[in-house]
Formats: structure tokens, C-alpha cells, sequence
């Protein structure tokens, strides 16, 4: 083992520098790239996906709107050639802790440290009909059918009744309110507003409620801005082609059903701790693995409650760090600190919401707004925000296409620090 100064890339082979990363998504390229900055050539680095890109997920949003989901796109191959990075298409199957090996549909993978970044799939079957009648928007196809939907509301100009729908177990339904708002902008521009109803309703106590109270409030005003019935609390039972039926004993018509169904693990590891929904088992400051500090979880794939890219990213960051530090016989400079950032687009405006989070332990509120968070907890809406998720979606996929991580470097401190500028003059 090289023992390196605090801070310093390693730029020699060590024994031990197999390291292989599951999953082209934030997390898993984020982890790569940002490890490859870091530990240098020191770091024998194999990225293995079971797509041959990835997908900037968060601007699939726009999809029903007239993107193109092609654009969303990043070759995963020249990225990872232009870093050193050994690139395998496959999908991983089985993980062997004792031989130290990652079984795939392509063959046997030897590492000595394992970051998994396989992210999260949704299992929309766990509620009776949702599959059958709802429309989903978790890929391209999905958002693509949505447009179709969409588009035939402004074509048949006739009275219809769209619901929105987030059932339990969903980790993430940020891209889901952004929808439903951009939606109601949307159609107010194609002078088809009137004659749409629109409906929201939600598990949970409030409206995205792991972001605490603020957030609740700025969706609130919103929606009686926009003339959008909002649900709160109120649990899905069971779907019908023309009703969904709530455990409160209410139920809701509907001509279209747009959902965000229950998360489960993209990929289960046999073998390795994980929750009843297959998300693995971690510390929460290093994202190793319970039981086996050679395997890191990342992203989606991992037990933090919220799944969301910016998490994703700085979990991939603390890894980076981890086994950067590691390679070089140091200690390691960044743990995983979950404060998110989001930007909600609404078209017509932008919210942007900077959240510090905790774990409480409590299954049924799993995460919260920290209560000494004060001045770090900050949510507001404004036009101007809208330029920051334009230039987040330009810079995310240009840093990938070129092998770099997002957060590294000058280019993500000078970001970093206009956000938070941004955030303190453009609070609520």
C-alpha cells in the first residue's frame, strides 16, 4: 500500500485496486469518474451497466412536452474510454463475497472493493389495477405514451378528469408534482385549461413530505393558484378503469391516471443485507454495505428513504472519497451529508429547494427536515429558477459525455456557490 499526504491523488498500483461499479446511472458514474480524479491510475477501474447509456432522468419530464427522449442520452462506452475505464454491457446477476467476484450475463467479474449503483425499479403491481389502468412515468416509453394522453386533451376539447396518484412505497415523487404543474401551465397555454379537471392525491401527511413543512406550503399555494384539487393522507386501495378507491373509504373518478407506483430494487443480491423491498443495508457515512466494508451501495440501490440524483451524488462523492483514501492509506476527506437540492419546473416559474435531512428511525416518517437546520433549509419560487434547471440539464450530461464527474473540480465549486447565492436571494 502508497501512503500519500492528506488530499493528494495516488498514482500508484496498489495490490488491492480492483474496483468495479455496478450501474451507469448518477450514482454509479458519479462514483467512477470522481474516482478516477482522485486516486488516478491507482484505481483499476470496470464499470459494468445493462444499458449502453445513460439517461439523464430528471429531464425525461419534459418528454410529454415535445422532447425528444433521445436527447436525454449519453453514450456510457466513449465516456468511460476517455477515463481509463473498462466498459462491459450486462447485467449484473449475483454478487460472490467470499471468491470476491460479481457474476453478470457476460461472466465473472474479480474486484477488491464493489460499489453497487443498480438504482430502483417500480412494481406498480403491489396495487390492485394501478398497472392495468394507470399511466406510469418512469421511462421515455412511459413519458411518451403520457404526451400521446396529454395531447388528446387538448384534441378532444372535451370535459375530462385527470388524477394523479403517489402510493405507498414511493421514494420519490418530485418528478410527479412537477408534472402535474407543468400540465396545468401547459394547458392554460393550449386554451384547453377549462375544460380539464385536475385532481391530486398522496399517502403521505403532506405534500412531499420528507422535505418538511415549507415545501408543503409552497405546493399548497400552488395548487389552489392553479385550481388543482390536492389529497393529502389519503392511502390507494385499489384502482378501477374509471375510479381509484381510497382506504378512507373515498373514491375518485377519472378519465386519466398518472402514477408514480411503489419502489423496489432494480436488482436483488442474494446474500447481501437489504430491506424487505431489496435496497441494501448501509452506513449511512460511508454507504458500505452491513457486514462488508469492501461493498459500497449507492443511489437508488441503497437504504437512504429518498431517492433522488442530487442524494445520489453526493453519496457517490463520499465513496469516491472512501476508497480514494483507502488506495492511498489515508483517511478520507468527505462522509455522506444528506442535504438535498432540487429545482421543480412548473414552466411558468421554478421552485428551488435546498433541504438538510435526518434519519428518525420511524418507518412510517422515515427521514425529516433537521431541526437545527435553520438558514440551510430554503425553498423558493421564482421565474429565475428556471434557468437553473436549464443549466443543470445542459452541464450534467456534458460533464458525463466527457468523463467527469459533477461535482469536481472549479466547475462544480463556482455552480455550487451560485446556487447557494441564488438560494439566499430567491428564498421565500
Amino acid at each position: 500500500m502508497v501512503v500519500r499526504p492528506r488530499g493528494r491523488r495516488v498514482s500508484v498500483m496498489s495490490s488491492d485496486s480492483r474496483v468495479v461499479v455496478l450501474g451507469g446511472g448518477f450514482g454509479g458514474l458519479e462514483t467512477a469518474f470522481n474516482l478516477r480524479l482522485l486516486a488516478d491510475d491507482a484505481a483499476e477501474l470496470t464499470l459494468i451497466s445493462d444499458q449502453d447509456h445513460f439517461l439523464f432522468k430528471p429531464n425525461s419530464i419534459y418528454v410529454p412536452f415535445g422532447l425528444d427522449p433521445e436527447k436525454l442520452k449519453v453514450p456510457l462506452a466513449p465516456a468511460a474510454k476517455r477515463r481509463r475505464i473498462d466498459f462491459t454491457r450486462a447485467k449484473a446477476t449475483a454478487v460472490d463475497t467470499d471468491a470476491g467476484t460479481v457474476e453478470t450475463e457476460a461472466g465473472s467479474f474479480p474486484y477488491d472493493r464493489l460499489v453497487i449503483a443498480t438504482g430502483a425499479d417500480m412494481r406498480a403491481s403491489e396495487v390492485p389495477g394501478l398497472a392495468e389502468h394507470a399511466v406510469s412515468t418512469w421511462t421515455p416509453s412511459d413519458m411518451l405514451r403520457l404526451r400521446w394522453a396529454f395531447e388528446r386533451l387538448v384534441e378532444t376539447r372535451r370535459r375530462r378528469r385527470v388524477l394523479f396518484l403517489v402510493p405507498p412505497n414511493n421514494k420519490c415523487a418530485g418528478p410527479l408534482y412537477e408534472i402535474v404543474l407543468m400540465l396545468e401551465t401547459w394547458l392554460r397555454r393550449h386554451d384547453a385549461r377549462e375544460g380539464t379537471e385536475v385532481t391530486w392525491s398522496t399517502y403521505e401527511d403532506t405534500y412531499i413530505q420528507a422535505f418538511g413543512p415549507r415545501l408543503h406550503e409552497v405546493i399548497g399555494k400552488e395548487f389552489a393558484r392553479r385550481g388543482i384539487s390536492g389529497h393529502h393522507g389519503w392511502v390507494v386501495d385499489s384502482v378501477e378503469a374509471d375510479a381509484v378507491h381510497y382506504e378512507n373509504g373515498e373514491q375518485l373518478p377519472y378519465d386519466l391516471l398518472v402514477s408514480f407506483p411503489p419502489y423496489v430494487a432494480s436488482t436483488p443480491f442474494e446474500g447481501l443485507p437489504a430491506d424487505d423491498r431489496g435496497f441494501l443495508e448501509t452506513d449511512l457515512a460511508t454507504r458500505k454495505v452491513m457486514g462488508h466494508p469492501e461493498i459500497f451501495a449507492v443511489g437508488d440501490a441503497g437504504d437512504f428513504p429518498v431517492k433522488q440524483a442530487f442524494l445520489a451524488f453526493l453519496q457517490a462523492d463520499a465513496v469516491a472519497s472512501h476508497i480514494a483514501a483507502e488506495l492511498a492509506g489515508n483517511e478520507p476527506e468527505l462522509d455522506f451529508d444528506p442535504v438535498s437540492m432540487c429545482v421543480m419546473e412548473q414552466f411558468d416559474k421554478a421552485t428551488f429547494a435546498q433541504v438538510p435531512l435526518r434519519l428518525t428511525g420511524d418507518v412510517s416518517r422515515p427521514v425529516e427536515v433537521r431541526p437545527d437546520a435553520d438558514g440551510a433549509y430554503r425553498v423558493g419560487s421564482y421565474k429565475a429558477w428556471r434557468a437553473g434547471k436549464k443549466m443543470l440539464g445542459h452541464s450534467v450530461p456534458w460533464r458525463f459525455r466527457h468523463g467527469l464527474p459533477f461535482h469536481g473540480g472549479n466547475f462544480w465549486r463556482a455552480m455550487d456557490t451560485g446556487l447557494k447565492a441564488m438560494s439566499k436571494v430567491l428564498a421565500d
